[in-house]
């Protein structure tokens, strides 16, 4: 039984410039009361003809704009896909926009702790706050795969979740989000058939991977997935043991996998080197990230992975 020890993981949040997080909430709410005085009732005004919704990763503040639409202004936190999300640092703008969310959308399961304090730390501005934790609705908690939009029972359920927080703060347009809603829910089909087309040709094919971000969906295809510990060395930023890293370079040099998975948006030395072996080898490699590229709903961006991922595994 591995553990996904967040605590450990070289992804940790920082806030920008080492100030404290009492420091990046004051400076938010200073500036957001300049504002007020400078712009008045009618900065007020504008703000209130839309439900102001705040999500700390882009793929789910793209689900909230699929079912909000007009009625909805989404700020997303993580959404440079060229970035490593881990690295993200903190600042007041995160903080005030935080302070007049009506609702909140985040992962859970210790992938952005830093969302939990910053909550807290803005609780008394949003008594009236909806909080949508995508760990919770999934049944996930720390020390488990934190990625969980790679399970394709992820996002149906955090969808669902969003329709009723609109439906509750916005009960005027209720039948407009509810008609999104099954909109977004039917066109999650395809991906449900694309996973079930490649479980149903390669269930129990082995893959390798350097971190275990793919993780829920290559259960759900029904891979074989080899080295995870590994994987979770990279995730975490630890040492992989000489044993670990022996096995991964056979596997890869003697092709006893069909795949290389990797993720492209954090890379270390080792991560990098496997990848190049593999390229060496001629295994075939597939591209996943984190964060949802720019030009991409979240559907588009899940069916070209799994594309990808079967031609890959048609390479033979």
């Amino acid at each position: 039984m591995f553990a996904f020890t967040r605590a450990t993981l070289r992804t940790r949040a920082r806030l920008a410039g080492g100030v404290s997080l009492t420091s990046v909430v004051r400076s938010a709410m200073t500036a957001a009361l300049a504002a007020s005085a400078l712009f008045g009732p009618a900065a007020a005004h504008a703000a209130d003809t839309a439900i102001t919704v705040v999500a700390a990763e882009n793929f789910y503040g793209d689900v909230v704009k699929q079912i909000g639409g007009a009625n909805v202004n989404v700020t997303s936190i993580l959404s440079n896909p060229d970035q490593d999300p881990h690295l993200f640092e903190a600042s007041p703008k995160t903080a005030r926009a935080l302070q007049h969310a009506r609702v909140v959308v985040y992962n859970g399961a210790d992938y952005d702790p830093w969302m939990t304090k910053l909550l807290g730390a803005t609780a008394a501005q949003s008594s009236q706050r909806a909080v949508i934790v995508a760990a919770d609705l999934v049944g996930k908690k720390p020390g488990d795969n934190p990625h969980l939009w790679y399970d394709p029972q992820t996002m149906p359920a955090v969808a669902r979740a969003v329709g009723a927080a609109l439906d509750a703060a916005d009960p005027a347009h209720k039948s407009v989000y509810d008609a999104n809603l099954a909109t977004f829910l039917a066109s999650l089909k395809p991906i449900d058939a694309k996973v079930a087309a490649l479980r149903a040709q390669y269930k129990g094919q082995p893959v390798t991977a350097t971190e275990p971000v793919f993780g829920y969906m290559s259960d759900a295809i029904g891979l074989d997935m080899r080295n995870l510990r590994f994987q979770l060395a990279a995730m975490n930023d630890t040492e992989a043991s000489a044993s670990d890293i022996a096995a991964f370079e056979r596997d890869l040099r003697e092709h006893r996998v069909r795949v290389l998975i990797y993720n492209s948006q954090a890379t270390e030395a080792l991560t990098r080197r496997m990848l190049g072996l593999a390229q060496k080898s001629k295994l075939p490699t597939v591209s996943v990230t984190e964060t949802q590229p720019a030009g991409v709903n979240f559907q588009q961006w899940m069916l070209a992975q799994l594309d990808s991922l079967g031609k890959a595994l048609a390479t033979r």
